[in-house]
């Protein structure tokens, strides 16, 4: 692994989990009062398209970490839906 691919997997993992502690407070806590909906949604979009382009130009990097992302931000969205019920 070549230093460019070391700083983009690097980049990828902590952005990937840095969405955990959100998804663990809010499952602990059952309050995600101060999560935006509107931001979210905005972000989910931004990631969607972040994974398509990886898709089209092929970068297995990209598309790992934002599947995973994504799913992530999915869930926080759902938690917060489930636990304002």
């Amino acid at each position: 692994m070549n230093l460019i691919d070391f700083i983009g997997a690097l980049a990828g993992m902590l952005t990937t989990i840095s969405f955990i502690p959100q998804v663990v407070k809010i499952w602990r806590t059952r309050s995600a009062r101060d999560i935006s909906y509107g931001m979210y949604t905005c972000f989910i979009s931004g990631v969607a398209l972040w994974l398509c382009y990886g898709l089209l130009i092929g970068a297995l990097p990209i598309v790992l970490n934002n599947a995973i992302v994504l799913l992530l931000a999915i869930l926080v969205i759902m938690l917060k839906y489930r636990v304002e019920r």
